[in-house]
Formats: C-alpha cells, sequence, structure tokens
C-alpha cells in the first residue's frame, strides 16, 4: 500500500510542532468559576454557622432543622462535584455513595469527622466557605485544561478560516450527512466541515502539549477513520494537529500520517488554506 506522506515529510511535520498553544487566560476560566460558586452560595453561607463551634455535633442538629437542603453541597468542600457519583466504604465496610451522607444528621456528623472537615472547620483556618470553595473550583478547574487545550486549538482554527474567508460549519455529526456512508453505528462529530465546489472536507483539529495515552488512542482512530470517509464520492477526511506531546506517540502518529492524505499542523495548514480558497473560486 502506497504511503499517503514521505518519511522526510514526517521528520518535517515532527520538527514543526508547537511547544504550547496555551495564552495567560488557558490556565484557569474565573468566569466558570464564579458561576459554579455562586449557584451553591445560599447554601455555603449557611454552612458558615459551623465554622468555629465546639459542639460540631450539636451545632450540625441546630441547622438540620433549619436549613437541611445547605448539606446537600457537602462534597465540594472535599473536593468532590456531584455529579462525579463517587463512591466510599463506609465504617462497616459497605458501599455507599458520597451523597447518601447528606439525608440525616447522623449520617453528616459521621462525614464531617470521617473526612477531616470537622478539624478544618473548628479550628478556624476557613473563615468563610464562599471563598473556600472559590479556591476549590479553581484548583478543579486545572483538571479542564486538557479540554481547554483544544478549545484553544479549535479557535484558531476558526480564526484563521475567517481571516481567508473560508465558510466552515461547527460539531457536524455523521448523521446530518446522509451521503456519507460506511461509518459504522456509531455518531461521528467533526469539529469543521468545510465545503467547496464539489468535495466536502470533514476536519478534526486537537493539540497534546503533554503525552499519555490519549494522542495514540486518537492517531489509531483516525487511521482507521479517514479511510471510511475518503472512500466517499466527494468527502474527504482532514486532520488539523500540533503539539509536542505527539513527540510521546510519535510511532503511531507517524502510522497515521503514512496512512491519512490530509495531515496538518499549524505551520502547514496554510497550504490547505490555499487549496480551499483556489477550490472556492
Amino acid at each position: 500500500m502506497k504511503k499517503a506522506h514521505s518519511k522526510e515529510q514526517f521528520d518535517a511535520f515532527m520538527a514543526q510542532l508547537q511547544e504550547t498553544n496555551a495564552t495567560l487566560s488557558f490556565y484557569s476560566d474565573f468566569g466558570k468559576i464564579t458561576t459554579n460558586v455562586s449557584v451553591i452560595e445560599v447554601h455555603l453561607n449557611s454552612l458558615n454557622y459551623l465554622i468555629g463551634k465546639e459542639n460540631m455535633e450539636g451545632a450540625i442538629r441546630t441547622l438540620w432543622e433549619i436549613a437541611p437542603e445547605a448539606f446537600s453541597v457537602l462534597e465540594i468542600l472535599i473536593a468532590v462535584r456531584h455529579e462525579d457519583y463517587k463512591k466510599v466504604l463506609d465504617q462497616q465496610g459497605k458501599v455507599r455513595a458520597l451523597s447518601d451522607y447528606f439525608n440525616n444528621p447522623e449520617d453528616i456528623i459521621e462525614y464531617i469527622q470521617a473526612t477531616g472537615l470537622k478539624d478544618v472547620l473548628q479550628s478556624g483556618k476557613v473563615k468563610n466557605l464562599v471563598d473556600y470553595v472559590f479556591g476549590v473550583e479553581v484548583g478543579l478547574d486545572s483538571n479542564a485544561r486538557k479540554n481547554r487545550s483544544g478549545k484553544i486549538m479549535e479557535h484558531r482554527v476558526a480564526t484563521i478560516f475567517e481571516k481567508h474567508n473560508i465558510p466552515y460549519e461547527r460539531e457536524v455529526r455523521s448523521t446530518d450527512l446522509p451521503s456519507l456512508n460506511g461509518l459504522g453505528e456509531d455518531v461521528k462529530r467533526f469539529d469543521f466541515m468545510v465545503k467547496t465546489n464539489g468535495k466536502t472536507y470533514l476536519i478534526e483539529v486537537n493539540f497534546y502539549s503533554g503525552g499519555g495515552s490519549k494522542p495514540n488512542e486518537v492517531a489509531r482512530a483516525y487511521s482507521e477513520l479517514a479511510p471510511k470517509v475518503n472512500a466517499n464520492d466527494g468527502y474527504e477526511f482532514v486532520w488539523i494537529t500540533d503539539g509536542i506531546g505527539w513527540h510521546s506517540a510519535k510511532n503511531k502518529l507517524e502510522e497515521a500520517f503514512y496512512a491519512i492524505p490530509s495531515v496538518y499542523n499549524l505551520t502547514t495548514l496554510e497550504k490547505f488554506v490555499d487549496k480551499i480558497k483556489a477550490e472556492l473560486k
């Protein structure tokens, strides 16, 4: 089977990979953090009642009588989101969901004692749980940085398309393209779709500044996806990727590079842009 690119082209591609696409706004999404805190701020202010109480059990029972709903946000105090559905072993060795502890004062007392929150609340180290949770949210938001890196890359590609007056659509599903066949039962969502005179380009975009299993998985998946898309008349799969994280997944990227005719990084993307502009004339 003929390779889509040469070894020399692959070596040049690897040498062009950029170290990062992060700006200063990459590290924390303070708008999202502020929103997350504001949604539960009333409950957190109610829980402030527990700060500094020597009789923690009595304070919990008193607050339960007045505002039992306040305890529904206790998970965030140990940096866990409610929707994560975390489970733990209780004192009897049985598996329980964290949220099961918030339905009565006895379980709440056990939760606050066993997690170490009792000492934190009584010590006075925390003065206000709204401020405390803001800090927790900043920490949790760091987990979203990998996704943000991809979004930054998508935004950058979109900006380039717009600069060159290339019309595009975002997040196009395979089910929206009835003439596209052979992709299997799973619904595939493409980051971009660009239509020219007689050809439809289905585009995936990503950026990896670090290693891990994800780049390998993506390279393998796209190596399988590209031939299926390209087998359809008038369709072509395009992959725009960058980042020095590919150095740790070089072998899989090389396999994909030889299998996929249209692979670009931020340095070579101008070639694809010129191609599109010529086809739009």
